[in-house]
Order: structure tokens, then C-alpha cells, then sequence
């Protein structure tokens, strides 16, 4: 029992020389590595270099029924999935007319231009200008020419291609699209602008917003109306109105469709042809639509020189003719009126059909309403979303008021827009409600808007995003201080170090506790004995 009692203070000794040393190497190594994960997190996210990105431009210009408007777009050479992220940075509006109206003078078209022209010219680096590509896209009013006169719509093209290939700029032509290209480019801009294709994560890079619903597009145009939207139930796959879009590596199944002639401008003409054919005086007619006190002359000629109003010549038709309309402001026969302009009876009872017999799936999602929509809302002092009950209510008081009321309620007051408010509003009605089947219950969901930010929603920034899968990427935007493979790296090297040690120190701990309670009861049992 002497041998016994002499080392058991040694062994004692020993182990806690020996614990001791590993105990101290595990924290330091723990310590280490936290300070290492804390460190290197803090000097990914803070210690970014931002160097100047290659800037590329496109000049876009949307000539439409009514007016052209230049767009200057800029983005970052280096893309993202393929696709440019364009930013608007300069709008002018061509002065005059649409292009399309200067079909019998084509030569006087390269005057139009140069106001803005001059104007882009400044917007964009001169060193970069033989390298920027301008497009011109024509919609529903080019349209309409070339299928009234090609030879007409062809000498608009060539003039306007002869005044750019003059520019200092890299021209890539003059193009007509189709009704349903500018509804998918219009469908493109207003989500692109909303964010549901991109978003910046943590280390500011672009990705995909997770579970984000896209937008449908409502454009109300002169000549030509389209609306465009994900569906939510199986479509017909063998429509053609049926398109698949990829951007930014996502494809997405659109229906869209182009109303030829229910544009605002062509819609008004054919309802006030309307008026003239179910009026008994051929020179004095009554609209519902305009204002009370409110008269104007108009030439035969400027409401049935139009494809969409040619079926509606009277038979002694003459351009030169004048016709007076003269508005009595009622509201009530100005709804019923309108509604004649629509072809509701072609859609059966129960079918996926808006109007004119046009297949369309049910609506689904939130929607924004920019161009015409938006400037009639805006009339009726409503933006955003709003209730169909406001929306009624506003369209009832603005078209009570008389002409003389009207100008001062107006802020930016222009005789032809004012006196055709009326008209838009309840065409706006009969179009999203009894065609394109909004409910009440759904109305909210719609939104008039213009512009996201300082960018305007229309076709021409989606047909510039659909260009940029064309052109090359350069070098990177955002320069991260560790590579991010290298980052992950270190992340799981040094959180696995500090989890090592956590456990080997849980383990160290354990083990003491043991010692000490067999060393416990060894003492014990030799004080008993």
C-alpha cells in the first residue's frame, strides 16, 4: 500500500501536464479560425473593387401612329445569362407626326430628326459612337400603311434609312414589327422595370428573384391595343398567339395578342363613323362622347382615309366633305354608344375568347397599363391601382363636365387630347372589362403606370434587351477581393478546423471528468482502509 500512495501523485501530475497542452493548441486553433471566418466574410463584403465597367449604347426609335420617340440605352459590357441589364438614360420626342403620315412626302421625313438626333449625339461619347447601334421599330401606323400602300410604306423606309446611314452611328435599318413582336417587347419592359427577372443578392451580383410572379402588359397604342401575360392555366399550345421568351436563362410561355384598329386614334374614328352612319343629318352630327358646349369640323377625308374605317365610307363619299360634331357630355349614352365599336357577340357564352372571336385565356396576375391606358387614367386624376367603382365614378364626373369646365380641370390642357378623354375612358372600360374579361373583383390588380424609376414602359426597352443576346460580353464589373471559389474554400476549411476543436475540447472535458472521478474514488478506498 506504500508503493500505491507514492505514485498516484505522479500520475496525477503527469495527465495534467499532458491535457494541458492539447487543451491550449485546441483553443488557440479555435480562436484562430473564428477570427479567420469573421475576417474573411467582413473582407468579401466591404472590400469590393468597383472598377468602371466598359459602358456599351443602343439608340432605339419607337415610331408610332402618332409620334416617334428617340431612346438612348446604356449598359455594362460584362451581361448577365447573355442579356444586357439596359438602363434608360435619355427620351426625346420627335417633333410632328408619325411616320407614317408622311406617305405622300417621304423626302420631308430627315427633318424630323434632327432636334433629337443632335441632341443623342451629346448623350453618348464621341469615341463610342461608330461602335453604338441605333434601330428604328415602326408598329401599327407603318402597318396600316403598307397594307394600304406598300409602295408608300417602302419609300418611308428608304428615307429614313438614307438620313441614318448618314449619322455617325452604326445604323442596323428601319423595321416594321409585328403586333405581336410589340406586345411581347412591351411584356419584356414592364417586368425587366418591376425587378421579376433580376435583383442584386449579397455580393451585388444579378440573380433570379426566388418564387417572383411576372406582370402582364396592357399597351394601348394609336393604331393598334395588345395585352400579354403568363397564364395560369394550360393554353393552347397550337395558337399563335402563344410564345415562349427566354431571358437572363429562364423561358417563360406568353400569350399575347394585337388588336389591329382598336388603338385609341383608329378606335375613335371608326365610332365616329358610327355616329355618321346612324345619323339622319349628313353635316351636323351629335357625340355623346364630347364634352357639352363642344363643337368641331372635320373633313370626311381624315376619318375615312383609314384601312380600319374604309368598310364605313358612305356611299357618296367625298375627303373634301366636312361634318360638324357637336357633344352633349352624357355619359350614360357614351358608354352604351362605345360599346358598339367591340364585337362581343363573335365570343360564345363560356369560351376563352375576348372579342372579336380572338382566343384568351383567362387573365392572370397583376398587370400594368402604361401609353394610352395610362395617360386616361391620369386625365381622370387616377394612377396606380384603384377600384372599377373609382374608376366609374371618375369617368362619370370628367364626362359631365362642359367644355369650358374641362379646361380648367385639365393641368396640361391640348383641345384634341381633352375632348377625347371621355371617348378613351369608356373604350378603356369596355376593353379591360368586356373584353379582356377583368372583374371587379380583379380590377385592383391593374395598374397605370408610365414610367419605373426614370424609365418609360414601352416596347422599345424590351426590343433593346432582346438585342443585347447578340452582343459579345466584355470584362467584369465587380471585382470580389477573393475569388469566390476560393472564398467557399477558406469558409469550409476553417469551419471545419473550429468544429474539430470544438469537438476534440468537448472531448478533453469529458475525459477529465472521468479521471477525476476515478482518481476520487481511489482516494477513498485507501482512506477506508
Amino acid at each position: 500500500m506504500f508503493t500505491v500512495l507514492t505514485r498516484q501523485p505522479c500520475e496525477q501530475a503527469g495527465f495534467k501536464a499532458l491535457s494541458r497542452t492539447p487543451t491550449i493548441i485546441a483553443l488557440i486553433v479555435l480562436f484562430v479560425s473564428v477570427v479567420v471566418l469573421l475576417a474573411v466574410t467582413l473582407i468579401q463584403i466591404y472590400n469590393q473593387e468597383v472598377f468602371p465597367p466598359g459602358l456599351k449604347y443602343g439608340i432605339v426609335l419607337d415610331a408610332g401612329s402618332s409620334r416617334t420617340t428617340v431612346y438612348v440605352y446604356q449598359w455594362p459590357a460584362e451581361k448577365e445569362n447573355d442579356t444586357g441589364v439596359v438602363s434608360e438614360t435619355f427620351k426625346c420626342k420627335v417633333k410632328g407626326s408619325g411616320i407614317s403620315s408622311y406617305g405622300n412626302n417621304p423626302q420631308d421625313i430627315p427633318a424630323i430628326f434632327e432636334d433629337c438626333m443632335l441632341k443623342v449625339k451629346g448623350q453618348i461619347p464621341t469615341h463610342q459612337h461608330r461602335s453604338t447601334r441605333i434601330h428604328l421599330g415602326a408598329t401599327a401606323g407603318m402597318r396600316l400603311l403598307r397594307l394600304k400602300n406598300e409602295t408608300a410604306a417602302n419609300e418611308v423606309l428608304a428615307s429614313i434609312q438614307s438620313y441614318f446611314k448618314s449619322q455617325p452611328f452604326d445604323f442596323r435599318g428601319a423595321q416594321i414589327i409585328s403586333g405581336q413582336e410589340e406586345g411581347v417587347y412591351g411584356w419584356i419592359t414592364a417586368n425587366y422595370l418591376m425587378g421579376n427577372f433580376l435583383e442584386k443578392n449579397l455580393w451585388h451580383m444579378w440573380v433570379h428573384p426566388y418564387g417572383v410572379e411576372t406582370t402582364g402588359a396592357l399597351d394601348l397604342g394609336g393604331a393598334s391595343t395588345q395585352i400579354a401575360f403568363v397564364p395560369g392555366e394550360r393554353v393552347r399550345m397550337k395558337t399563335n398567339d402563344t410564345v415562349q421568351v427566354s431571358l437572363y436563362g429562364y423561358t417563360y410561355t406568353l400569350y399575347t395578342h394585337s388588336f389591329q384598329c382598336y388603338g385609341r386614334n383608329e378606335a375613335e374614328k371608326r365610332f365616329l363613323a358610327m355616329l355618321l352612319q346612324n345619323s339622319s343629318y349628313a353635316t351636323n352630327v351629335t357625340n355623346p362622347c364630347y364634352p357639352w358646349n363642344y363643337s368641331t369640323t372635320s373633313t370626311m377625308g381624315a376619318i375615312f382615309d383609314s384601312l380600319c374605317t374604309m368598310k364605313q365610307r358612305p356611299a357618296s363619299y367625298n375627303p373634301k366633305d366636312t361634318i360638324t360634331f357637336e357633344g352633349t357630355g352624357d355619359p350614360l349614352l357614351c358608354r352604351e354608344k362605345v360599346a358598339s365599336v367591340f364585337d362581343f357577340k363573335a365570343c360564345r357564352h363560356g369560351q376563352a375568347c375576348s372579342f372579336d372571336g380572338i382566343y384568351q385565356p383567362k387573365v392572370h396576375g397583376p398587370f400594368v397599363a402604361f401609353s394610352g391606358f395610362y395617360y386616361t387614367a391620369s386625365a381622370l386624376n387616377l394612377s396606380g391601382s384603384s377600384s372599377l367603382e373609382d374608376f366609374n365614378s371618375s369617368t362619370w364626373y370628367f364626362c359631365s363636365q362642359n367644355w369650358s369646365q374641362l379646361q380648367l380641370l385639365l393641368p396640361k390642357f391640348n383641345e384634341v387630347y381633352a375632348r377625347s378623354y371621355c371617348f378613351s375612358a369608356h373604350y378603356i372600360y369596355h376593353l379591360l372589362v368586356n373584353g379582356y374579361k377583368f372583374t371587379e373583383d380583379i380590377w385592383p390588380q391593374i395598374n397605370f403606370e408610365n414610367e419605373v424609376g426614370n424609365s418609360s414602359i414601352a416596347w422599345s426597352l424590351g426590343y433593346m434587351l432582346s438585342l443585347t443576346n447578340q452582343i459579345p460580353a466584355e470584362s467584369p464589373l465587380i471585382h470580389l477581393p477573393i475569388e469566390p471559389p476560393v472564398f467557399v474554400g477558406l469558409l469550409a476549411f476553417f469551419a471545419a478546423a473550429a468544429l474539430l476543436c470544438l469537438v476534440f475540447l468537448l472531448y478533453l472535458c469529458s475525459v477529465s471528468r472521468t479521471k477525476k472521478h476515478s482518481v476520487h474514488a481511489f482516494d477513498h478506498a485507501v482512506d477506508s482502509e
